[in-house]
């Protein structure tokens, strides 16, 4: 993906851009063992900036697996765990240790890039670092947290051929995160929020599903 000329300026107190875009970062799963496994806390361990977007590049894997209930059973937790970590104003994930000592195996991912090669390819020229007001900022930052919190709920629930639709969905959070792209995270805001009202409040899953979850912890 595109490089830019020049660092951002950091935050005080925080330090300047990095390039981890997703081209870069997906060469650690080129070469190797098919049967290796990827532990998530060595992927993440030296990432800067690109941390969450790593780490929910991985999280949508088995959203598609075409088999039902898979995608939300195994996604849904780890990418309830991103939102909520950036909801809460982290900048690096924070991984329990039963969980950065797993992850895909190298193989899995090859067949995974293989799969979303050619979009990824349109999107080559299109993505760039831009607008990090809507990346940077905390308010930002917890608005791509909470989305991500609604668009997993979503994936857990039985809502049927959305598998793919919400992995897609992810996966651009996931490539704007990779490439600090402003632009993108915005486009992806707006899709949660259609995605969220069409889907959830609907169908009135999103909303029996949050009343039970009341019900539970009250």
């Amino acid at each position: 993906m595109n490089s830019p000329a020049d660092p951002t300026p950091p935050e005080e107190g925080r330090p300047a851009y990095r390039n981890e875009g997703i081209r870069t970062l997906l060469a650690m799963f080129d070469d190797g063992d098919p049967e290796e496994r990827l532990l998530l806390g060595k992927i993440l361990q030296d990432l800067q900036q690109s941390a969450f977007g790593v780490f929910l590049f991985v999280a949508i894997l088995p959203a598609f697996i075409p088999i039902p209930g898979v995608g939300g059973a195994v996604s849904g937790p780890l990418i309830l765990l991103i939102g909520g970590q950036m909801l809460f104003g982290l900048r690096r994930p924070w991984l329990p240790k039963f969980i950065a000592n797993r992850g895909p195996k190298r193989g899995t991912m090859h067949r995974f890039l293989a799969r979303i090669d050619r979009p990824l390819r349109r999107l080559d020229t299109l993505l760039k670092p831009r607008l990090p007001a809507l990346l940077v900022p905390l308010p930002a930052h917890a608005l791509t947290g909470l989305l991500l919190i609604l668009v997993a709920v979503l994936l857990s629930l039985p809502i049927p051929f959305t598998n793919y639709l919400f992995g897609f969905q992810l996966l651009l959070f996931a490539l704007a995160l990779l490439e600090r792209d402003g632009m993108l995270m915005l486009l992806n805001w707006i899709g949660a929020l259609a995605a969220v009202l069409f889907f959830g409040f609907s169908s009135g899953q999103l909303v029996s599903y949050t009343v039970e979850q009341v019900q539970r912890w009250f």
